[in-house]
């Protein structure tokens, strides 16, 4: 019978079944409604702060912020695309339970909520994936591979010149501010300091480029000292107006922060450049916006600027664990936490374990077959035998072949998952971002092995 006109719409979004990504949702979608627990850990985080869920106007539920940031993170939006699907795409609404009378939240509101998620929260819900798997009989934790790879931070090339030409631009900018609010004079260096980095930049005289690089210290010296100056007196000015002290003091902090990395700058390039001196990567600062990042040499091939992660897959594909490393800490010493770590989540330890060759060494193979793992295998054994490792050859070739597959899982993450550059700023939300990452791809791993 065809009717002449609805005469009453439905509410609720449905799923409709026209493509296999659908279907992939509305697994996701049960999958996330099995574990309600996850619901209360985003309702902690929105309201950190003291915030009462009682009062102010309706915002994003806990289940559609998780849910959104599950589609973000899947489909690497940023938050304008994200508002923009939201919106337009039925299955997206249906999936972050949108009512078709709702708007859609827009993209401030997304990221203000999305960033109030912890890391610690989307590690437990990652967690709660991992045994939601062992209780369907999909991933039982008994057999794991171990490896490593970095997530590059959002930031420039570093160089000598370009961080001081960034320390100056930025403690201009923020002194022209503090002239809003106190009667202050200073000279303003950055753009002879930008003549300088580009001189150092196009120079082809090893003398040349050292003396353009005096030059830049002593105006970023300057610069600095004028800034110091302004930060203390921002801070020890009593002013009248509550909302002008609160300005006040908040750029002071910001001042100072930069202020402090500003001086590491410069302690650094001397070093390096005025006393020839060759500087510890930990001691190095390569972003004075993203201080947290880490030096990552692989292999003596590439220099990367990020974080190491280190992964823990099962035979299902789904990513068991991950640990944000500080610093570049050998494979070597990462093995045995990570073996340990599956204790803690399945409690008990895995039946057997494959690592790259990198994580070889005799004190961990001595240390994992300890802790009740029966087969051990690297796949290069660097003095190791292969009947030490493992019971028998077949047994090490079916451990190394299985190991190979971390790599697949990796190359995921990274092509489907936004997780080969991190665009989120600082190390909670570098942390975070992984999580978030780490987390769709479960959810959607383990979705698929529902489905089929």
């Amino acid at each position: 019978m065809r009717q002449y006109k609805d005469h009453q719409l439905a509410l609720t979004q449905r799923f409709f079944h026209h493509h296999v990504h659908v279907t992939e949702l509305e697994g996701m979608s049960k999958i996330l409604d099995e574990i309600p627990d996850a619901i209360g850990l985003v309702q902690a985080d929105l309201l950190s702060g003291g915030i009462d869920a009682t009062r102010g106007r309706e915002g994003m539920t806990p289940d559609q912020v998780l849910r959104a940031t599950i589609v973000k993170q899947m489909n690497d939006f940023s938050y304008d695309e994200l508002a923009f699907h939201l919106g337009d795409s039925s299955a997206y609404r249906a999936f972050c339970r949108i009512n078709i009378s709702e708007l859609p939240p827009s993209k401030s509101t997304l990221h203000r909520n999305v960033k109030l998620l912890t890391p610690e929260t989307l590690e437990t819900i990652n967690r709660m994936l991992v045994l939601d798997a062992k209780a369907k009989g999909i991933e039982n934790g008994r057999k794991i591979r171990t490896d490593c790879t970095v997530v590059e931070a959002a930031i420039h090339e570093p160089s000598d010149s370009s961080l001081l030409w960034d320390c100056v631009r930025v403690l201009v900018r923020l002194m022209s501010q503090a002239q809003e609010i106190v009667d202050i004079h200073f000279t303003d260096h950055s753009r002879r300091a930008k003549r300088r980095r580009m001189a150092i930049m196009h120079t082809g005289s090893s003398s040349a480029r050292v003396t353009f690089y005096r030059d830049l210290l002593k105006v970023t010296t300057k610069t600095v000292n004028a800034a110091q100056n302004i930060a203390e007196m921002l801070a020890t000015t009593l002013f009248q107006d509550p909302d002008t002290q609160s300005n006040a003091t908040q750029l002071a902090e910001e001042m100072k922060h930069f202020i402090g990395l500003a001086h590491r700058v410069l302690d650094q390039t001397r070093r390096r450049v005025i006393f020839d001196e060759s500087v510890p990567a930990c001691e190095k600062v390569v972003s004075i916006f993203e201080p947290h990042v880490d030096i990552i040499v692989k292999d003596r091939r590439e220099t990367l600027y990020g974080h190491k992660i280190c992964l823990t897959s099962g035979a299902s594909g789904m990513v068991l664990d991950a640990v944000v490393q500080d610093g570049n800490p050998a494979d070597s010493t990462l093995a045995v936490d990570m073996v340990k770590r599956q204790g803690e989540i399945y409690g008990q330890y895995p039946r057997q374990a494959s690592f790259d060759g990198a994580f070889a060494s005799r004190a961990n193979l001595q240390e994992i077959k300890q802790l009740g793992v029966r087969d051990v295998a690297f796949s290069k054994g660097r003095g190791l035998g292969i009947t030490e490792m493992v019971k028998s050859s077949w047994v090490y070739r079916q451990l190394r072949r299985f190991r190979a597959g971390v790599e697949g899982v990796i190359s995921s993450l990274k092509r489907c998952f936004c997780l080969d550059r991190c665009t989120w700023r600082g190390t909670k939300s570098f942390k975070a971002f992984t999580w978030g990452s780490i987390l769709a791809a479960n959810l959607l791993t383990l979705a698929r092995h529902v489905i089929t």
